[in-house]
């Protein structure tokens, strides 16, 4: 098992445990992209729907694209119904969107999971001009101060969930998208699609 799919694997536990994102945090993000059913969104890495929900309900074309099948196979239950819902399985790092574009793209904790220069430089390639990255990150100090609860908690991370394939793509800063942005603008780079 791949690091980035070990949340797959408990796609209940991840339902219910998962932080919720702040609703004022969502409230200017659609009025920023001017979010409504005239727009095209995409969701990298939705997992249950932690931050599907203000998205979807404003109307617009919502897509998204999960790596685990677990979670994907949660969202279609959960959100499946809604006409303007579209989900893919696949890996965003190979996935070939096939010259569809989007006004907003979004990751709530899921773009650090995929390299850098693979995350923005496809992400501002899917982008429409005039469309809008949004990155989200959840942050924490999850070290309990009480020591050796902290040390079995590690120790039930380290039976159940260490991936046979580690995690080797090094450090995510998400600072890095506006080098990235000018990067691309200057050099007139795009991404290429069999399609």
């Amino acid at each position: 098992m791949e690091f980035r799919k070990v949340f797959d694997t408990i796609p209940e536990q991840f339902d219910r445990w998962r932080p919720r994102y702040s609703p004022a945090l969502f409230a200017d993000l659609i009025e920023y992209a001017a979010l409504g059913p005239d727009k095209t969104v995409l969701e990298l890495g939705p997992g249950t729907g932690q931050a599907t929900d203000p998205i979807l309900s404003t109307g617009c074309d919502y897509h998204a694209i999960e790596l685990g099948e677990h979670l994907y196979e949660k969202m279609k239950k959960k959100y499946g119904r809604f006409p303007n819902f579209h989900i893919v399985n696949g890996d965003f790092i190979t996935h070939d969107f096939c010259g569809q574009t989007f006004d907003l793209i979004y990751s709530a904790a899921t773009i650090q999971w995929i390299p850098e220069e693979t995350a923005f430089s496809k992400t501002f390639s899917l982008l429409k001009p005039g469309g809008v990255l949004a990155m989200m990150l959840t942050q924490g100090d999850y070290r309990t101060p009480n020591e050796a609860l902290y040390q079995k908690i590690q120790q039930v991370y380290a039976a159940y969930f260490k991936p046979d394939i580690p995690y080797s793509h090094g450090a995510f800063h998400y600072d890095h998208a506006v080098r990235t942005a000018m990067w691309i603008l200057k050099s007139g780079n795009t991404a290429a699609s069999g399609c």
